[in-house]
């Protein structure tokens, strides 16, 4: 029976959360961007890490579902109808990001109204425009009491390079900026496609935990099973890619480059790294690649924690690589953007920058992140808790009468 007390305390403090983010949000549009640990040094931070993550949350999701029914995977159609709902609720938040970040929300008009397409930018807003769409209509497709079969493999059959296409697109606007030298590798697409599939399975392994806690919605042990396997196989893949882009960078020993490797390695990003490697990469393999880990929820469900955690990590060491290099050579450098006040011994220029998140952007992080969680209940109640499905795998008993 579903836990409706829970629930109800649940949608209440996270009901909280996004209303103290939504007054944060109001204090940073009337005071600007200078709230936050931004400058123009380091004009990207916690909004952008965000956005990055949250589009590979639901990439990984929509990828997983749409898979099902292209390959034909039976017992991942099980899962199909959260990991859509799930991935609408991510993108959606990785909107959300974007638009916080900008300081001014009318600012958006300007991309529709002078768009520039030879800009990863503009890409990037009609993409994930698309993805929104195609996400909605999949959804639709997918509840609906007597669904087109094969309208639903149709949809799946766009969603899924849909899905591929909109990470890799967000990978591209780093990747193909040249000044950046951590930044400017062929391999930035396939390492935010590697991460978007480990981080967004492992999400929805922990989603559907939280269902079947919370609701009479059942997955079988073996699925679990399977879908750790394949996190496993994910997560191999993620580390590759990590391995193959040191290993490029370290081995011909070119300065700017070795320079980028020294923060990751043992500079100020070093503690993101490792914790990636170790925490998100290593330690999750060891425990998934063995059979009888598999059979363990609990096991299953640590392991997919910390792939979520070492991939916020690894956003923000990918980011950030770039941003404590210096662009320029020489003084004075780059405006900060802001002048000293009146005796202050303040120099209003710099060569490189350094960023920390305020209490305004944890608090509008904070609750932009419950705001999706509320989203995702609610959608969950309404497409999910109260019907029943009779795909492989899985059962969902009808909802206790009020």
């Amino acid at each position: 029976m579903e836990n409706r007390g829970n629930l109800k305390m649940s949608l209440g403090i996270l009901g909280l959360l996004t209303l103290l983010g939504l007054i944060a949000w109001v204090y940073q549009l009337s005071n600007g961007l200078i709230v936050t640990g931004m400058r123009n040094v380091v004009s990207w931070g916690l909004y952008i890490t965000s956005f990055m993550f949250f589009v590979g949350l639901s990439a990984g999701g929509l990828i997983v579902s749409s898979s099902a029914t292209v390959f034909d995977i039976p017992a991942f159609k099980a899962v199909a109808k959260p990991a859509v709902i799930l991935s609408t609720v991510c993108i959606i938040l990785a909107g959300l990001f974007i638009v916080v970040d900008l300081g001014s929300p009318e600012r958006i008009l300007y991309l529709f109204i002078h768009p520039q397409f030879q800009s990863p930018l503009i890409w990037d807003v009609v993409v994930i425009a698309i993805y929104l769409v195609v996400s909605l209509l999949y959804l639709k497709h997918m509840t609906q009491p007597a669904p087109d079969y094969r309208k639903l493999a149709t949809m799946s059959a766009v969603a899924l390079p849909a899905a591929v296409l909109v990470h890799s697109v967000t990978a591209w606007i780093f990747g193909l900026q040249i000044a950046r030298v951590s930044w400017h590798s062929a391999l930035m697409a396939p390492l935010f496609v590697a991460s978007a599939l480990d981080s967004g399975l492992a999400l929805l392994i922990i989603v559907l935990a939280g269902l079947e806690r919370y609701s009479d919605y059942k997955v079988e042990p073996k699925l679990y099973a399977s879908l750790a396997g394949l996190l496993a196989a994910f997560v191999a893949v993620d580390a590759f890619f990590v391995f193959s882009e040191v290993l490029t960078a370290a081995y011909p020993g070119e300065e700017s480059v070795t320079a980028a490797l020294g923060l990751l390695l043992s500079g100020p990003l070093a503690p993101f790294f490792w914790v990636q490697v170790v925490l998100g990469l290593a330690v999750p393999f060891v425990i998934l690649a063995s059979a009888a880990n598999r059979q363990s929820k609990s096991k299953i469900l640590l392991a997919a924690a910390l792939v979520i955690i070492g991939v916020f990590c690894k956003r923000v060491w990918l980011l950030f690589s770039s941003f404590l290099l210096p662009l320029v050579e020489g003084a004075p450098g780059i405006t900060l953007g802001q002048a000293p006040a009146a005796g202050a011994k303040l120099d209003m220029w710099a060569m490189a920058g350094s960023y920390t998140p305020t209490l305004v952007e944890w608090a509008i992080f904070i609750g932009i992140i419950s705001f999706g969680g509320i989203m995702f209940i609610i959608a969950a109640r309404r497409l999910l808790w109260a019907r029943e499905d009779t795909a492989r795998g899985i059962r969902i008993a009808p909802t206790a009468a009020k």
